[in-house]
């Protein structure tokens, strides 16, 4: 965590976080040479973005960036209200990657501050504070999972408590001034919820106003956020042109589509890669995403370049099996959030597992309990935790997609006798050696 002058301050004075010295830098009239490199760059940086403000101004500031050698400060903050366990969570921070490898300076601000007040973005109802103890817990979370796809020692770490707590009463007033509640209420979920009467806590107002103020303390160039998030990244715009600073530019991501390639990722939608999979999880979970989907991932997820990704594309609609371009992006995922070693493992895996239909080696065992003696199918997967509900177990059996023992079970009605120990698949992925008791 970096360290901070403390002290009061107001905001009339326009005060530097950190003791530091604000520097003038409004957009000037003078117009930088666009080449080639910076268009290849906007193109990479364009790919797969929800929205993204004011591309002519960006393209000025790379272009601007490249002529006097000076980084461009890329902010994305994120409020540590619950841990992030799974790969959607991360598509942001690939784009902020992306920037980083193009040479310039990205910020992952955690908002500690920020995260006290809950941001009332797509929300209904006002949400519950969180305790500092859940707030340090959760942060801690954040850093690790952002070291998986950044590089750490090339990262500017900050919190926005350095000066947001620094504020106090007569900086928040200021602040405050700033802004008017009618702007606030054209903002989506405060305008349905005032239009259905429901209650709009003071402080939810005051979220947009903080997370704006972060922007003019960073003096940001981008800010880079969720597609959710782009009323609040606006009002930091806005802000920074009120404090006299060079408006940032804003950057949204869509939402990662899950494995059911339906709806968003979700835990609750059990369609989700964790982070923490295990590599051969992980491997076999992309695996199974559709042709389609795929595209949308390499988009949102690869690091690679445009130009290769092109070509992937090209070949495959020119003959090519999709399954190669599967298998890369699998790869490179795996490796991400473990290592190489891991990747090459878990394709050799998945090819002798999926390919020559043989039992992997590493299956885990449970054991179930039997009525009187015996019990159903259905009851014993769900028991056993390979699937969800009886329903479910009915489902697969329906669709030929649950084997004993290697052989295609057929029959619903199905009892299992106590004593025995079955080798069990459901789908493609799900195995487990199950002892009936």
């Amino acid at each position: 965590m970096l360290k901070c002058v403390n002290g009061r301050r107001g905001l009339d004075d326009a005060p530097p976080p950190c003791g530091e010295t604000w520097i003038e830098n409004k957009m000037t009239d003078k117009k930088f040479p666009v080449t080639d490199e910076i268009r290849e760059a906007m193109a990479l940086i364009r790919r797969g973005t929800d929205t993204f403000l004011i591309e002519e101004e960006f393209e000025q500031k790379l272009a601007r960036s490249k002529a006097t050698g000076e980084p461009l400060r890329c902010k994305l903050g994120l409020d540590p209200t619950a841990p992030d366990i799974h790969i959607g969570h991360t598509v942001v921070l690939n784009k902020l990657r992306q920037l980083q490898d193009l040479g310039h300076q990205v910020i992952f601000l955690v908002g500690d501050f920020t995260a006290a007040i809950g941001d009332p973005s797509g929300r209904n109802a006002t949400r519950p504070p969180l305790s500092r103890e859940q707030i340090e817990a959760n942060a801690q979370t954040y850093l690790n999972q952002a070291g998986m796809v950044l590089d750490l020692e090339r990262t500017e770490v900050r919190y926005n408590s350095e000066w947001s707590n620094a504020l106090g009463t007569t900086g928040l007033i200021q602040l405050a001034s700033r802004y008017t509640l009618a702007r606030l209420l054209e903002r989506d979920d405060f305008a349905k919820r005032y239009a259905e009467q429901l209650p709009i806590a003071m402080h939810e107002l005051l979220y947009p106003l903080m997370q704006g103020y972060d922007s003019v303390a960073l003096k940001a160039d981008l800010e880079l956020g969720g597609s959710d998030q782009r009323f609040n990244l606006l009002v930091g715009r806005e802000l920074q042109r009120q404090y006299d600073q060079e408006p940032q530019c804003i950057l949204t991501m869509p939402l990662l589509v899950g494995l059911d390639g339906v709806v968003k990722m979700s835990k609750s939608k059990h369609n989700y890669i964790g982070i923490t999979d295990a590599p051969n999880d992980m491997f076999g979970k992309v695996m199974s995403i559709s042709d389609d989907l795929m595209w949308n991932w390499y988009d949102l997820l690869s690091l690679r370049g445009n130009d290769e990704i092109a070509t992937l594309r090209r070949e495959c609609a020119e003959g090519r099996n999709p399954r190669d371009a599967k298998v890369l992006l699998a790869k490179e995922i795996v490796t991400r959030f473990h290592n190489a070693s891991a990747a090459d493992a878990a394709e050799a895996e998945f090819n002798n597992r999926f390919r020559a239909g043989a039992v992997p080696d590493d299956i885990e065992s449970v054991e179930v309990e039997s009525v009187d003696g015996q019990i159903g199918v259905a009851a014993m997967l769900k028991a056993a935790g390979m699937v969800e509900s009886n329903g479910e177990a009915n489902r697969n059996i329906d669709q030929k997609g649950v084997r004993i023992n290697g052989e295609t079970v057929t029959d619903r009605g199905l009892k299992i006798k106590a004593g025995e120990t079955l080798t069990v698949q459901v789908g493609k992925r799900r195995w487990k050696k199950i002892t009936v008791k």
